[in-house]
């Protein structure tokens, strides 16, 4: 049995915020008291000024094949992010052998080294006792889709549909914690809401999460991507949650509530940062050529007449976005470009790196994506900015929960990935625009009771003991658009499942974590 007592510091929990030692016995919080005496062969974490809040729970990472290595962890821990939620967007390792999610999202998940094949109960078992951190996952619905039917356009055939409602059903069964969809990404894209409800059906049963990076592109079209969420929502009774919600927030806000009104009301994760970031190929091409991993591409640009016809449908999609028009190239950064000859370019403007190498951007961008297999990525800024003012409305929803959204693929990442958490705090907590108990809320329980993880999520008698200890005078994001790697700062200690795993900023190597299965 290991014991831990946190002494000296304050608890956060639903009433606020007050003096209290914790006592950690084994994996449970076990006393909440006042100068709680410490029990022989204790560990002891002097607290001091510190707050003691439950372990945050990341509601949208892209972690899932990558939480193995030590930098990884420690930028989630410093952050105290104690549990991920994966399979996101559609895409993930399991069903299935993997190979397929390793070639169209390896530019933002990377490659899962430990899970060869097998259904989603194999891959939790890859998380038992082999990281510091947990990791739940979603059944991701592009992935059932491509193994039933493939890439290409389409209604799925009635046995097509119940073969993917068998994939869905069997990986709920095994633990995950609902469905993701991908409904911008080949072929995540061309499955229709009367698939998505049938999907949904097996996930209303299970008492499942559907969880949706909607359809339509967000922003000012958000309304249709909800509109589809609700739909599925009430027609099957489903719970439903938004992924990555970025929108004017006035707008997002009226929609929302007219949905709750009428019967859908739905959870949605979200960033305190105001640029994006995803596949250069979804961002610029046309369906048909954006499957990363491809030879599409390269294949419809091999000739003059082949290129041209795809520069052009570039220009048509860029000029007619609302969120990007004609300063297009000036917004998108590369980020991620595994091509050793346009490596350097990582970290440059699109304008930048044609300048760089004598071009122009769409060609840059296609001569990129076609030596990188469209394994690329990119931070894309947006044309109006949101401050922390603007977005606390929308962070003080109740249904909000933190998510990163974070990619820890490549040498120039957007911040989020190292400094979501801290960021939070820094910014909403702090300065007051969210209670701690607020903060508390939507940074670990909301995400926990919505994914129902158990007894995570508060810090409580009985609760499983995933606990971090803030120095609210210290916590701060580090990382930036410039420097993205920089770890955040004020999250020195870190409990998961009541083991030590992160000690004054460093570390322990123990290894507690697991793959969280649903709770009923």
């Amino acid at each position: 049995m290991t014991t831990v007592l946190l002494r000296g510091g304050s608890v956060v929990d639903d009433d606020g915020v007050r003096l209290a030692d914790v006592l950690v016995e084994d994996d449970r919080i076990t006393r909440i008291a006042p100068a709680v005496p410490e029990p022989s062969g204790a560990v002891v974490v002097e607290c001091g000024e510190r707050l003691v809040l439950p372990g945050f729970v990341d509601a949208h990472s892209h972690a899932g094949a990558l939480v193995f290595e030590p930098e990884v962890q420690l930028a989630l821990l410093r952050q105290g992010v104690t549990t991920i939620v994966t399979g996101q967007d559609g895409v993930g390792p399991a069903p299935g052998d993997g190979v397929w999610a390793r070639t169209s999202f390896g530019a933002i998940d990377g490659e899962h080294q430990h899970h060869d094949g097998g259904g989603v109960g194999d891959l939790l078992a890859t998380y038992d006792g082999t990281t510091p951190l947990n990791v739940a996952t979603l059944v991701p619905a592009g992935t059932v889709r491509h193994l039933v039917r493939g890439d290409g356009p389409g209604a799925a055939a009635p046995d097509e549909l119940r073969a993917m409602r068998t994939l869905v059903r069997n990986g709920l069964d095994e633990g995950a914690v609902g469905l993701s969809t991908g409904l911008d990404y080949v072929p995540g894209l061309y499955a229709d809401t009367a698939e998505l409800t049938a999907l949904c059906v097996e996930v209303a049963d299970a008492d499942g999460l559907y969880v949706s990076h909607m359809r339509g592109g967000y922003e000012a079209n958000a309304r249709v991507g909800l509109e589809e969420i609700a739909s599925v929502v009430r027609a099957t009774g489903v719970r439903a949650h938004v992924s990555h919600l970025h929108a004017p927030v006035d707008l997002v806000l009226g929609v929302l509530d007219d949905l709750e009104r009428s019967g859908a009301p739905m959870s949605f994760d979200a960033y305190p940062y105001s640029r994006g970031c995803t596949i250069l190929s979804m961002l610029l091409l046309p369906a048909e050529l954006a499957r990363p991993g491809t030879s599409d591409l390269a294949a419809a640009t091999g000739d003059p007449a082949g290129r041209a016809r795809v520069r052009a449908a570039v220009l048509d999609r860029v000029l007619g976005r609302a969120d990007l028009g004609a300063g297009w190239a000036d917004q998108v950064t590369l980020s991620h470009v595994p091509a050793s000859a346009f490596h350097a370019l990582q970290g440059r403007t699109l304008t930048e790196a044609a300048a760089v190498t004598g071009t122009d951007p769409v060609d840059l961008a296609l001569d990129v994506l076609v030596a990188s297999s469209s394994q690329v990525t990119v931070v894309m800024r947006v044309p109006a900015p949101r401050s922390a003012d603007d977005l606390a409305p929308l962070f003080r929803r109740p249904g909000h929960t933190a998510g990163s959204d974070g990619i820890f693929v490549g040498t120039h990442p957007h911040p989020r990935a190292y400094g979501t958490f801290a960021r939070y705090l820094e910014e909403y907590a702090v300065p007051g625009r969210l209670s701690w108990a607020e903060a508390a809320r939507h940074l670990a329980t909301t995400a926990a009771e919505r994914h129902r993880l158990g007894d995570r999520g508060t810090v409580a008698v009985g609760a499983v003991a995933d606990l971090v200890v803030v120095d609210p005078a210290r916590v701060a994001a580090r990382s930036t658009y410039a420097l993205p790697m920089l770890l955040a700062e004020g999250i020195d200690d870190v409990l998961v499942a009541g083991v030590p795993v992160l000690r004054d900023g460093a570390l322990t190597h123990a290894t507690p974590g697991q793959g969280l299965r649903r709770a009923g």
